[in-house]
């Protein structure tokens, strides 16, 4: 088990949802969150003018997650100054420095910085603003160690301010299902497939290339029953062509969906045409049985009992 801590958040104007100091007992840091529109108002704090790493923060895609950049600078206020004016994106920040007590540099700044780009890449859950990727400065091993120290204070307090992107995300379910199992699975009526629509350069990319789907709606009775995902590609194929065995399920985002890892690439079946289902049957995630699936001729034969 994690370590408990206890974390402080000072309102100074009594808006929570306004300017927020943040700090923590023995912790030579400061986080700072706060709207982009009072940033000409609280620019003049002194804990600007100190060397720090800042994320701006935005809400600019329909898919359910933010669009991010990730700075540094010796005095952050200047970088935040150019970015109030060049960059629209954002809509809030959050920046870290020393508190009155610490020592952060420019090359811990930029350490940090380096560090949490990595790590939003990895984990893949934001919209990466920054079009260079920066190296990792030379630090010692004791500066190295500090600065560790200081990147996991920072990544307990992002999600308490709304930012969860660099936070591995946590199965909801884990299925137990192959493609290829020896025995045919058995007729039931309780679902265990959820066919999705997908358009082409989505399919292409994300269902086939990545072997995920991602930003669906599952009903929480669904979760711990999903054992196969299905394609439905939207027009011009308008058919079901593929099937893909999940390995795990995921949230997405934040604003309550999920991804859906594959086990192994999706395969190919039918392909089952629209046919003659209703006009709108496929706009939407749709739920059945591998066993139903497999024996469809059209999707109106998935579809006509609903």
């Amino acid at each position: 088990m994690a370590d408990p801590f206890t974390i402080r958040i000072f309102v100074p104007d009594g808006n929570p949802e306004g300017l927020r100091i943040i700090d923590r007992m023995n912790w030579t840091g400061l986080g700072i969150a706060f709207p982009r529109e009072d940033w000409p108002k609280i620019k003049t704090r002194a804990d600007f003018s100190r060397s720090g790493v800042y994320i701006l923060i935005g809400r600019v895609t329909d898919d359910d997650l933010p669009t991010i950049y990730i700075g540094q600078g010796d005095v952050v206020r200047n970088r935040i100054d150019s970015h109030f004016a060049n960059k629209d994106f954002w809509g809030s920040a959050a920046v870290f420095v020393s508190n009155a007590t610490g020592g952060l540099n420019r090359a811990h700044a930029t350490w940090l910085e380096y560090a949490l780009i990595q790590r939003a890449q990895q984990i893949d859950q934001s919209h990466l603003e920054n079009g260079v990727e920066p190296q990792a400065p030379q630090l010692s091993e004791a500066e190295r160690a500090d600065t560790q120290a200081f990147l996991r204070e920072m990544l307990q307090i992002l999600p308490l301010i709304g930012l969860t992107c660099f936070e591995q995300p946590k199965a909801v379910a884990l299925p137990k299902a192959h493609a290829d199992s020896a025995a045919a699975p058995p007729v039931l009526d309780e679902p265990d497939t959820v066919i999705v629509p997908a358009q082409q350069e989505g399919f292409e990319k994300v269902f086939v290339g990545q072997n995920a789907w991602h930003a669906i709606r599952i009903s929480g009775g669904m979760l711990q029953k999903i054992k196969y995902i299905a394609a439905y590609q939207t027009q011009p194929v308008s058919a079901i062509t593929h099937i893909a065995p999940v390995e795990r399920i995921e949230p997405y985002g934040e604003n309550g969906k999920y991804k859906l890892v594959f086990s192994e690439p999706a395969k190919p079946i039918g392909p089952i045409p629209f046919g003659g289902a209703p006009s709108g049957a496929m706009q939407g995630p749709r739920y059945t049985t591998r066993a139903k699936l497999l024996s469809a001729k059209s999707i109106s034969d998935l579809v006509a009992k609903d």
